[in-house]
């Protein structure tokens, strides 16, 4: 159940992030719905399965940066849940540039923070 919960939270995160950053925008399904939610879905495998990996990896850059490389790794994994949801199944959100899925990636992480406690209290 806690699952499903966070694929729609972060469902719902991507969606208001494809609506604030240019040069994010839905791609491939009729309904732009369909397309967050496949993104939402790759986005919790990519963040439970690649995403400590990578952190481990990179922990002495985060370390040198103060945690500021972590805001990087997190545009990666939203650039390659994006990339997996268009390639497996055909719908998902187009990232035009580093920098869209940068600021998308703050604003991912920001709206899943807030939804997160307003669904815990």
């Amino acid at each position: 159940m806690r699952f499903l919960l966070n694929w729609l939270l972060t469902s719902i995160a991507v969606a208001i992030a494809t609506f604030i950053v240019p040069g994010i925008a839905p791609f491939g399904a009729s309904e732009a719905w369909v397309s967050f939610m496949f993104v939402g879905l790759f986005l919790g495998f990519v963040n439970s399965l690649v995403k400590p990996i990578i952190t481990a990896i990179s922990l002495p850059v985060t370390i040198i940066t103060l945690g500021i490389f972590q805001l990087v790794i997190n545009s990666f994994m939203l650039e390659l849940a994006s990339w997996l949801s268009i390639n497996i199944l055909g719908a998902g959100i187009s990232i035009a540039s580093f920098g869209s899925a940068f600021m998308g990636a703050i604003i991912v992480s920001i709206m899943c923070a807030i939804l997160n406690g307003v669904v815990e209290e």
